[in-house]
């Protein structure tokens, strides 16, 4: 695939992208406002106030193992918010949202301060499907005492977000946004006038671009650098994921033989 195939395809990729896509999702809320306003709508919390953003942040272990984190947002009391959106239920498994909420701890705690001072966090998934398949809009997991049914109140907090769900409320309004690619159809003004931005405006456009044009350049070094068919594979799951290509289209741009694909196919689960 040349440059100009490939752009060509970019800036239709551009068009499909919804808010559900991690790739759209982690630019659009960027802004403070944006994230703001998802916050505000998921927590109820008219009077939050997030003062810091930050996407495709890097968290790791003691053993250097990281977890790249769609958004992580800090507010006006210091509470941390890990946002991110899967459009895969395994992407949303229990222990991944144990493992994002373990590492904003290890993330803030300082040398010699009392554990007392810890911020609240908040780790929040956002899923295509119903993931607990109850038909609610959240599922909000805190830990109780077993025993007495009392709250144990350790200020850690996890949220699932049904992505399914469109009631008459502000959840359904958000998973309606998060789901619709026009912006002239989208219920929340500040969110449509960003995804406007990148879908329609010169300067947005080719941010967006830069960008798809970076997440393929990663993809390409990422396969060549493993060599491996494991390696490909995640290639090519990157592509297919952030950039919506074809299994073929990913291939074909990543310029995988044709003697490995049937391997990678079956490494990637698909039929």
């Amino acid at each position: 695939m040349d440059a100009v195939e490939r752009r060509r395809r970019i800036l239709a990729r551009i068009q499909e992208f919804r808010l559900i896509d991690d790739t759209f999702m982690t630019v659009v809320f960027k802004d403070r406002a944006c994230t703001e306003l998802l916050i505000r709508c998921l927590l109820e919390r008219e009077d939050l106030r997030v003062v810091e953003v930050h996407s495709q942040r890097d968290l790791k272990n003691l053993w250097g193992r990281s977890v790249r984190l769609d958004i992580l947002a800090v507010d006006d009391t210091g509470a941390l918010y890990n946002i991110e959106v899967q459009r895969a239920d395994q992407g949303a498994s229990r222990k991944r949202a144990r493992y994002n909420s373990s590492l904003l701890d290890a993330h803030i705690a300082e040398p010699g301060e009392a554990y007392e001072v810890l911020a609240e966090t908040y780790v929040i998934f956002i899923t295509e499907q119903d993931y607990f398949g109850r038909g609610l809009p959240l599922y909000h997991i805190e830990r109780v005492v077993k025993e007495t049914g009392e709250w144990f109140a350790d200020e850690e907090h996890i949220l699932y977000v049904n992505g399914q769900y469109r009631g008459k409320d502000a959840v359904g309004a958000l998973m309606h946004d998060f789901f619709c690619r026009d912006p002239e159809k989208m219920q929340h003004a500040l969110l449509a006038e960003s995804v406007r931005y990148y879908k329609t405006d010169r300067e947005g456009v080719e941010s967006m671009c830069r960008i798809s044009e970076e997440i393929w350049k990663e993809g390409r070094a990422e396969g060549r650098a493993e060599g491996r068919a494991e390696g490909k594979a995640e290639a090519v799951k990157a592509l297919m994921d952030s950039l919506h290509f074809t299994f073929i289209q990913a291939c074909d741009s990543l310029q995988v033989p044709q003697d490995d694909r049937a391997a990678i196919r079956k490494m990637l689960h698909l039929s």
